[in-house]
C-alpha cells in the first residue's frame, strides 16, 4: 500500500474500509466505503474528479479493475455519484446500484449537469467535475427495499430513504449492522462533532425527512456511517440530533417566510440564528471543519430548500 493511498483509508472493522475522496482537494468531506466481502462493493464513489483517488484506494486494498463486483450509490447527488460513470470504466465487471428515481440519470446525467451548473455556475466544474454516463445495461435499481448481494450470506439492505433527495436510500449491512446513511441524517464533522441539517432544493420535504431519520432508528443499526463523514457509534443519540436539526431548521426558516421576507434576507437571519448550533462556526473555532460544514451544507440552499417545500406545502 502507498503512503499517498494508505493516508485516505482507515479501517472500520469487518471487512469495512473508510476512503477519503478528497473532494475538490478538502480532507474529511466526502467518504467513500469498501466492503471487502466475497464480492467487493463500493458504497458511494465521490465526485468525478475524485474517482482517480478512489480507484487509488481501492487497488491498494487488493481491489483490481475486474474485482469489484457491485457499485451502490445512496443518491445521485454529485459528491455522492459524481464519479459512478468514471469508476464504471475503471472497474468493467462491476455493477451499479440506484434508486429507481436516479437510475436514468446515471445513464443520461445531461439533465442532471445541466441543473447543477444552474445551481454552481463555474464552481461546478472545480467542486464536481462532469458526471460520464453509465451504459445503462450494468445499472440496477431498486425501489423502496432491495438487496445487494455481497456474497457469503452477507448483503446490503437497501431502504427508501427520502426528504433530503426523492432518489435516496440508506444501505443496512447484514453482519456488521452499519447503516449508510447518506445525507438523511444531516452531515457530521468529527473534528467538531457538528451536525447539520441537509435541506436542499428542489426536493426536500420536512415530513418525509423526518419519517426517513424515524425509519433508520426502527432498523436499529449497530453504527452510522456518515458519507460526510465517517463512522459515529452513538446511534439512537445522533439521529434524535438529526431530527431535531431538520426542525429548528424548518422552524426557523418558517419565521421568516411568514413575516415575508425574501430569500437574502431569510438565509441572513436563519444564519444568525443557528450559527451557535455549530462549533466549526464560532470565533476562535477550527476554521476547515466550519469551510467544510458550509461547503457541504450552506445556509442558502438549507433556506432555498425549506422555502421551497414551505411554497409547495402552503404552511
Amino acid at each position: 500500500m502507498t503512503d499517498d493511498a494508505a493516508a485516505g483509508i482507515t479501517p472500520l472493522g469487518n471487512d469495512v474500509f473508510q476512503i477519503d475522496t478528497k473532494m475538490a482537494g478538502y480532507h474529511g468531506i466526502t467518504a467513500g466505503y469498501l466492503i471487502r466481502s466475497d464480492r467487493p462493493c463500493l458504497v458511494e464513489t465521490g465526485t468525478a474528479p475524485s474517482a482517480p483517488v478512489v480507484r487509488d484506494a481501492l487497488t491498494a486494498l487488493g481491489i483490481g479493475p475486474r474485482d469489484l463486483s457491485t457499485v451502490v450509490v445512496t443518491h445521485i447527488h454529485l459528491d455522492h455519484a459524481g464519479g459512478v460513470g468514471d469508476i464504471a470504466r475503471m472497474f468493467p465487471a462491476a455493477r451499479v446500484v440506484v434508486h429507481t428515481k436516479g437510475a436514468r440519470h446515471l445513464a443520461d446525467p445531461s439533465r442532471l449537469m445541466a441543473s447543477a451548473r444552474m445551481v454552481w455556475g463555474d464552481d461546478l466544474d472545480w467542486l464536481f467535475g462532469t458526471l460520464a454516463p453509465t451504459p445503462a445495461e450494468r445499472i440496477e435499481s431498486v425501489e423502496d427495499t432491495g438487496v445487494v448481494d455481497l456474497g457469503g450470506g452477507r448483503r446490503l439492505d437497501s431502504h427508501y430513504s427520502p426528504g433530503h433527495a426523492k432518489h435516496h436510500v440508506g444501505l443496512l449491512d447484514s453482519v456488521s449492522g452499519d447503516l449508510y446513511v447518506g445525507d438523511a441524517a444531516g452531515m457530521y464533522l468529527p473534528e467538531t462533532g457538528d451536525l447539520r441539517a441537509a435541506t436542499p432544493p428542489p426536493d426536500f420535504d420536512a415530513d418525509t425527512a423526518l419519517n426517513s431519520v424515524s425509519l433508520f432508528g426502527a432498523l436499529r443499526p449497530q453504527r452510522l456511517l456518515f458519507s460526510h463523514y465517517g463512522p459515529v457509534a452513538e446511534v439512537q443519540e445522533t439521529l434524535e440530533r438529526s431530527a431535531e436539526e431538520i426542525k429548528v431548521w424548518v422552524d426557523e426558516t418558517r419565521k421568516a417566510h411568514r413575516e415575508g421576507m425574501d430569500l437574502d434576507h431569510a438565509v441572513a437571519l436563519v444564519h444568525e440564528r443557528t450559527k451557535e448550533r455549530y462549533a466549526g462556526l464560532q470565533p476562535g473555532g477550527d476554521e476547515y471543519a466550519g469551510e467544510k460544514l458550509m461547503r457541504l451544507a450552506n445556509t442558502e440552499a438549507n433556506v432555498t430548500g425549506i422555502m421551497h417545500w414551505l411554497e409547495r406545502d402552503g404552511s
